[in-house]
């Protein structure tokens, strides 16, 4: 029988731990939920909620977003991709679009969609257009796109693909130096599709407790008991919270489309650099639906040396957990979710986006500086 969130938030507060401890939740839509429902005011002030590198839009590499950008005001295409990408800014001249929304404001086709179903139907309607498919996103988001695919596209349906599994960034995390957090929520949705034995590396490697949850308070909350009392017993192991989705296995369907229509490769991600084994790629079967194949001009590897966040933003250290939204120079002062600088204000799973919309508008750094000055 489930129990309430109140429940796991007395139980959690019952285990009377003393010392400091760092829960990192991976996900974008765990961390909503945590500042949206105000779980971190909640719980102990030594139980410290740390935000990962679950956001996809973040750390898309700016190359890439770059070369759709590139690809809708040079050739005679509709470019489509999520709505949050068209806010991506890039680091360009200011008389130069920045982001998939103002190269359409400059003449781009370019349409925000929801789910391949979308564009597959867009690529139908328009039988005498080349559609490009700017396809960015982690497994949740990806194996639809190799659903798709598997089923077969018109001919006139390109895949210009940016896609990214989570937990190679964890695993880069706990290999470094310093980590910077003792315990571990694995994605739920992510677990869902690809099964929660992914996340078993991090009890058995690094001796490091972990639990799945969902993004309800009750689910996440069961989580952070559990990692906790794992800390507290000594003895560690990877919970699932979210059993009602989280299947052992996940689904087979969605990994079996993943392994048959992409292959697994090194990748960018935004601000951090190459994290190996961390990327999708289209296998050769495939070949005729990747847009880097049609137009091989617009991969323009010279900006993987400029694609780092732009200059004073630390989008970056957000991402990997380093430092708090707030803790941004740019927050809230250069950088809002009208004007961002970073790509954590443009998504609705950014760290700084969701901590903006949850009401924290104080900048810790100018604060800082003010009563220092």
């Amino acid at each position: 029988m489930s129990h309430s969130a109140e429940f796991w938030l007395q139980a959690l507060r019952g285990l009377d731990i003393e010392e400091p401890v760092r829960i990192m939740n991976v996900c974008g839509g765990h961390e909503r939920s945590i500042s949206m429902a105000g779980l971190r005011s909640a719980i102990p002030k030594n139980i410290e909620l740390v935000p990962g590198p679950g956001c996809p839009v973040c750390i898309c590499p700016e190359e890439d977003v770059f070369e759709a950008i590139q690809l809708a005001l040079n050739e005679d295409i509709i470019l489509v991709a999520f709505g949050d990408m068209l806010r991506v800014p890039v680091n360009v001249p200011k008389r130069e679009s920045r982001s998939l929304e103002q190269a359409r404001a400059a003449g781009g086709d370019i349409r925000p969609i929801a789910s391949p179903t979308e564009v597959v139907r867009i690529a139908r309607d328009n039988p005498d257009r080349q559609l490009v498919f700017f396809a960015a996103g982690f497994e949740t988001t990806i194996a639809p796109v190799a659903a798709m695919l598997a089923e077969g596209v018109p001919d006139n349906l390109l895949v210009l693909l940016s896609g990214r599994l989570t937990w190679p960034a964890v695993a880069m995390l706990l290999e470094s130096e310093a980590p910077g957090f003792d315990a571990l929520i694995a994605p739920g949705h992510v677990s869902t599709v690809m099964g929660p034995e992914e996340w078993q590396f991090v009890v058995d490697e690094h001796d490091i407790p972990a639990a799945v949850a969902g993004f309800r308070a009750d689910t996440l909350l069961a989580a952070m008991y559990s990692v906790l009392r794992q800390l507290r017993d000594g003895r560690h192991f990877l919970d699932n919270c979210y059993p009602e989705v989280v299947r052992p296995g996940g689904n087979s369907e969605a990994r079996r489309l993943l392994q048959e229509v992409m292959q697994v490769s090194d990748a960018n991600w935004r601000g951090v650099g190459i994290i190996p084994e961390s990327g999708f790629v289209l296998r050769d079967e495939y070949a005729a639906c990747d847009s880097r194949q049609h137009f091989p001009s617009y991969a323009d590897d010279s900006r993987k040396r400029v694609g780092e966040m732009p200059p004073g933003c630390d989008c970056a250290r957000v991402v990997l957990g380093k430092v708090y939204p707030n803790q941004c120079r740019l927050y809230g002062l250069a950088c809002t979710p009208r004007k961002p600088i970073g790509p954590c204000m443009v998504s609705d799973e950014g760290a700084c986006r969701i901590w903006w919309a949850s009401g924290c508008r104080e900048n810790e750094w100018e604060g800082r500086r003010q009563s220092h000055g």
